[in-house]
């Protein structure tokens, strides 16, 4: 694969260009599953390529020490090996929440095109910084005026966006989310990378449940052969394997973990490039690779089915354009009465989304 950067500059101030190099780094670290060697490799051969230190003033020593002042990196001292923080982690989870939800259009006041837990109910005595999507019915006007006093005094008032605070308000009902994420062979074959948008899609679910409904249980669950729950902050480092895609399995796994969950609602977010290939029967795995096999999908639709019939609704954002592919996930949707995104490759940012409890469709 190629990729093209751009926008380094040299009249750009040196703390610019030190962050724009940084952002090219997490991207690069969550394409290489975490492996720090390999995203500083890659950046040290766009140093040398592009002579980078000649046009920013900036050399790859330098770059590489100011990523372990930010937090990003630390070196064992006994052994010289270098790895990734959980800052690091952290920002690649922010970085993947902006690129895809400063995309979407504001359909009104907090209402991302995502199926959201709960609603705001009583308000709390504690406040917070105002955030973008925040209701107005929950701005802390005297505590947002008395900020803007203590900023500009009395003469000259006004009003900045940082001076506003919102009231914490209680959840009225909770959501359990499992978030499926498809890690079968398919998500690389033949050089397209499907699995760095999954992980995207992924970790900005993560950080737009944890940051709008901090109550909320998440669960993330691979499916490859099988299915596995791994830990939140593991999602970095996810890496796909040569495995079939055993939907059946993780859908399984997903209502298993969320039927635990003492919540009043229950979703699965599922991340795929759309096709079954494997199943398991009697503790063994029953695999075809080549095209739908009627099995396989027929047993899977019905897991999609089993799982409406306990509550739980199923989102799936399709990370291929392959109308084939499609066709299955319009089938299992159909079956949950859930939802599907029919995302872009190169622009997370822009989804078709479909909601099948309501029959529409639209571009978001």
């Amino acid at each position: 694969m190629e990729f093209l950067f751009t926008s380094l500059d040299p009249n750009f101030s040196r703390e610019i260009n030190l962050r724009k190099m940084t952002n090219l780094f997490l991207e690069l670290l969550n394409r290489a599953s975490g492996d720090v060697d390999r995203a500083l490799n890659h950046i040290e051969q766009l140093w040398e390529r592009h002579n980078v230190e000649r046009a920013t003033g900036i050399g790859f020593e330098e770059f590489r020490d100011y990523l372990e002042e930010q937090g990003l990196l630390e070196t064992n001292p006994a052994t010289g090996a270098v790895k990734a923080t959980s800052r690091a982690d952290v920002q690649i989870q922010q970085q993947a929440f902006e690129e895809i939800f400063t995309g979407l259009e504001k359909g009104g006041v907090g209402d991302h095109a995502v199926p959201h837990s709960g609603q705001g109910g009583e308000k709390l005595a504690e406040t917070r910084a105002w955030e973008f999507g925040d209701s107005v019915q929950d701005i802390n006007f005297t505590a947002s005026i008395g900020n803007a006093l203590r900023r500009t005094g009395f003469d000259g008032f006004q009003f900045a966006e940082d001076d506003l605070e919102s009231y914490q308000t209680e959840h009225l009902t909770s959501t359990a989310t499992a978030i499926l994420i498809d890690i079968s062979h398919s998500m690389i074959l033949y050089g397209e990378d499907r699995i760095t948008p999954a992980k995207k899609v992924a970790l900005s679910l993560v950080e737009y449940i944890q940051r709008r409904y901090p109550k909320d249980t998440i669960d993330v669950i691979l499916f490859g052969d099988e299915a596995t729950q791994v830990p939140l902050d593991q999602l970095t480092k996810i890496s796909v394997g040569p495995y079939h895609t055993n939907t059946k399995a993780g859908l399984q796994l997903a209502q298993n973990v969320l039927m635990r969950r003492k919540a009043v609602n229950r979703q699965v977010f599922m991340i795929t490039d759309g096709k079954p290939s494997a199943i398991t029967e009697g503790g063994q795995i029953y695999k075809n690779p080549f095209g739908l096999d009627p099995k396989i999908v027929s047993q899977t639709i019905n897991e999609a089915t089993h799982l409406r019939r306990k509550g739980i609704t199923i989102t799936t954002f399709m990370i291929t354009s392959d109308p084939y592919l499609q066709d299955f996930v319009d089938k299992l949707t159909v079956a949950n009465r859930g939802r599907a995104y029919y995302a872009s490759l190169d622009n997370l940012g822009s989804f078709i989304f479909a909601d099948y409890g309501r029959n529409k469709k639209k571009r978001v």
